[in-house]
C-alpha cells in the first residue's frame, strides 16, 4: 500500500467568520435521517479552515478540502470559493 494515497473528503459550506488571520470558519449542513422515525433532520458543523491568501469573506460559499492537522483544531484547507456574497 505504499505510494497510494486515498483521495481527499470535500465539502462545501457557508463562511460564518473571517476574523481569524489565515484561517475561515465554515459552516456545513447536512440531512441525517433518523433511525427510529425515518425523518429527515438538519445537522450542522462548523470546521476551522485554512485560508494563505485571506480571500474568502464573511457569505461565502466555499469548498474545503481535508488534510493534513494544521494547528490544534484544523484539518482543513479552502479549495475554491464557489461563490461570493453579493
Amino acid at each position: 500500500m505504499e505510494g497510494i494515497r486515498r483521495s481527499n473528503q470535500t465539502i462545501t459550506g457557508v463562511v460564518v467568520s473571517d476574523k481569524m488571520d489565515k484561517t475561515v470558519v465554515v459552516l456545513v449542513n447536512r440531512l441525517v435521517k433518523h433511525p427510529v422515525y425515518k425523518k429527515y433532520i438538519r445537522r450542522r458543523s462548523k470546521f476551522m479552515a485554512h485560508d494563505e491568501g485571506n480571500s474568502a469573506r464573511m457569505g461565502d460559499t466555499v469548498e474545503i478540502i481535508q488534510s493534513r492537522p494544521l494547528s490544534r483544531l484544523k484539518r482543513w484547507r479552502l479549495a475554491k470559493i464557489v461563490a461570493r456574497q453579493a
